[in-house]
C-alpha cells in the first residue's frame, strides 16, 4: 500500500477510491435515515452525475500517466 501512495498517480487513485467510498456510504446513510427523502429520478441523476465525474477523474489520471508525468511501479 505504501508503494502505491509514493507516486502521484497512486495517490490520485487512492483519493478517487476514497471519494467513491464516501459517496456510497452517504447514499446508504441517506437511505437508512430518510428512505422517502429522495425520489428515484433524483437518485438516478445524482448517481449518473457522480459516475460521469469519476470517469473524467480517472481518464485525466490516465492521461497524466501517458504524458509521462508519473508512473506506477
Amino acid at each position: 500500500m505504501r508503494t502505491l501512495l509514493e507516486s502521484d498517480t497512486g495517490f490520485y487513485y487512492a483519493i478517487g477510491a476514497f471519494t467513491t467510498l464516501v459517496f456510497v456510504v452517504g447514499l446508504v446513510v441517506l437511505a437508512a435515515l430518510n428512505p422517502g427523502g429522495i425520489g428515484a429520478r433524483e437518485l438516478i441523476g445524482l448517481v449518473v452525475g457522480f459516475c460521469l465525474f469519476m470517469l473524467v477523474y480517472f481518464v485525466s489520471i490516465t492521461v497524466h500517466r501517458l504524458e509521462g508525468g508519473d508512473s506506477l511501479r
